[in-house]
């Protein structure tokens, strides 16, 4: 119940920022927040790893099964390739002319914004620690973790460690040194 409240909060946080007023080639490896190479695969709640397959995207990705997910890419191939959610909402965007769409795959969310005929991202959120970052940065580990993987150069938003990079936010929530939210953000929300 707790983890259905902090979800639900969370999507209605992100429904509100919308009403308020350098690339990376992904090849098998990632780059961490001081350009170092870190191990380019992410794992999913099948347990298997999965790698992009030269893919163009901003910023911090999220891979699940061989599928990139990036922040204010189009939603439709990801869709195409992660088939049916186990939920799916939609409503009126207050941002945007069209729908705002928040689809529910297990152990993380994805949420659309309209962008004439295309739905791109806006935001990604893991809800558990069945999946991670392709750094293997998951709910559960430490601060200490994430620093030394994404660096400390990041802005602290009460307790999330909020790293900006290529147009986009990567957002930890940290509670009593243990990461209890991981969720990538567009910033096309703060224009």
């Amino acid at each position: 119940m707790k983890r259905f409240i902090s979800i639900l909060l969370a999507t209605g946080m992100i429904l509100m920022a919308g009403c308020g007023n350098s690339e990376n080639t992904i090849s098998g490896e990632v780059k961490d927040n001081q350009g170092s190479t870190v191990q380019g695969t992410g794992s999913n709640a099948g347990g298997q790893t999965g790698s992009s397959q030269g893919t163009q995207s901003k910023g911090y990705v999220f891979i699940y099964n061989g599928v990139t997910v990036s922040v204010d890419g189009n939603m439709a191939p990801v869709l195409e390739a992660l088939g049916e959610p186990v939920n799916y909402y939609e409503a009126a965007s207050c941002a945007f002319e069209g729908l705002d769409k928040v689809y529910t795959y297990g152990s993380f969310v994805i949420e659309t914004y309209p962008q004439g005929d295309k739905d791109l991202i806006s935001v990604i959120r893991l809800t558990d620690d069945a999946v991670s970052t392709p750094e293997n940065i998951y709910i559960g580990c430490t601060r200490d973790d994430v620093t030394r993987v994404y660096g400390t150069e990041y802005t602290e938003q009460g307790s999330m460690l909020v790293y900006t990079k290529d147009g986009m936010k990567l957002s930890v929530m940290i509670e009593n040194d243990v990461v209890t939210s991981i969720q990538y953000f567009s910033t096309v929300l703060d224009e």
